[in-house]
């Protein structure tokens, strides 16, 4: 009788150990799962050895982390998982709540001056766009569907926000590769424009000075996010919802009597909304549905859009040089900054002209390029949509 029980109660404890290792990571590990952890990891080290936008990286490196702990199916843990806590925090990237919530803290946190001192500084931005309709035509190439092809071209624009709530709308079910690849990249551009940058310019274009930026009055700085929301907003209405946040909260910064509320925009709000989006972000690259030869399309069709961004605002540059006077000219080397990551386009822009000329600085005249370019891609996102949506 103890024998029997004794027996009994061993194969009553290894069935449930049995149980209880089917429900391990352990157990339900795959090679994708391993993969995307180690992307995760090379994430969290580019954010925090090598200080790589670590504002974006190490929260979406995380979030990799977490997005590819294997669980079995039915646990309500992952996030794409109904009810489950992940899948309701995703909701802001789904549904596009996130990024307009972002451009209001960018609006809150930027200083337009150098785009009003000179205007002609925003058709940089316009030409940088090159890259988002570039890779537009390359995805249909290769064989995306016209929707899906203007949520991945968008990547070139180099605007997370803007990505996300493109392909929230174009294409959700590739919405993690694209973000992931945008976001990757905006942190990749002190690596990727450099070089660029020096291939299209000569020696003397890279010591161009450019005349001081005249100095902006309160009221133009006020006037500038009416204006250029109603003119932006008219010619593109489907990007509203990143237009208006986006002069809205430089208007809170700008007008002088909303202090409080452009301190919350460009600080607590903006960095909850990081830490939210980017861990989403991350955790959406779980491995059994994120690994598609798409998704690996898509990171190449970015990389090539960066390139073709950066080649597009350094080449208008130098194109319009040509019909401006000596003192002048604009130096080529802000032309990369046209791409919307602000403000490390700009550092780019920067640190490349200080190591020819280590008193020409250029990060103040490269803002001018670097904010329009957000506008910009908020603009291009709106055709996009407009056309695909």
């Amino acid at each position: 009788m103890f024998t029997f029980l004794q027996s009994s109660f061993g194969s009553f404890i290894a069935e449930n150990l049995g149980v209880f290792w089917s429900f391990t990571g352990f157990y339900n590990v795959t090679w994708g799962h391993a993969a995307m952890i180690l992307v995760g990891l090379i994430f969290l080290w580019l954010g925090i050895s090598k200080k790589w936008e670590p504002m974006l990286l190490v929260p979406i490196g995380f979030g990799i982390l977490i997005g590819n702990i294997p669980f079995s199916m039915g646990m309500e843990v992952g996030i794409y998982e109904e009810g489950s806590v992940l899948n309701y925090l995703y909701f802001g990237v789904l549904k596009g709540v996130y990024p307009p919530l972002i451009f209001l803290g960018i609006g809150a946190m930027t200083d337009f001056s150098a785009l009003i001192s000179n205007p002609k500084l925003l058709t940089i931005g316009a030409a940088v766009q090159l890259g988002i309709f570039g890779a537009y035509m390359l995805a249909l190439a290769c064989g995306f569907s016209g929707a899906e092809a203007g949520a991945v071209g968008i990547i070139g624009g180099a605007d997370g926000p803007t990505a996300i709530f493109l392909a929230s709308r174009l294409a959700p079910e590739l919405l993690g590769a694209i973000a992931i690849a945008a976001y990757s990249y905006m942190a990749l551009v002190p690596v990727i424009q450099p070089p660029v940058m020096r291939m299209l310019t000569t020696e003397k274009e890279r010591l161009i000075r450019m005349r001081p930026m005249r100095q902006v009055s309160q009221t133009e700085k006020i006037l500038f996010p009416i204006i250029g929301f109603l003119l932006t907003a008219f010619v593109v209405p489907s990007a509203l919802p990143l237009l208006g946040m986006l002069f809205m909260g430089n208007l809170l910064k700008e007008s002088g009597v909303t202090k409080r509320l452009a301190t919350t925009a460009s600080g607590p709000m903006i960095d909850i909304v990081t830490i939210l989006i980017g861990l989403t972000v991350g955790a959406s690259t779980q491995a059994t549905t994120f690994l598609t030869w798409k998704s690996l399309t898509i990171f190449g069709l970015g990389a090539v859009s960066f390139f073709i961004a950066t080649f597009g605002g350094v080449a208008f540059v130098k194109f319009l040089n040509l019909f401006l006077k000596e003192g002048n000219k604009i130096n080529p080397l802000i032309g990369n900054a046209g791409v919307s990551a602000v403000p490390a386009a700009a550092r780019v822009s920067q640190d490349v002209g200080l190591s020819y000329d280590k008193t020409n600085h250029l990060l103040m005249h490269a803002m001018g390029p670097n904010v329009a370019g957000v506008i910009g891609s908020a603009v291009a996102a709106g055709i996009l949509l407009g056309f695909l949506g």
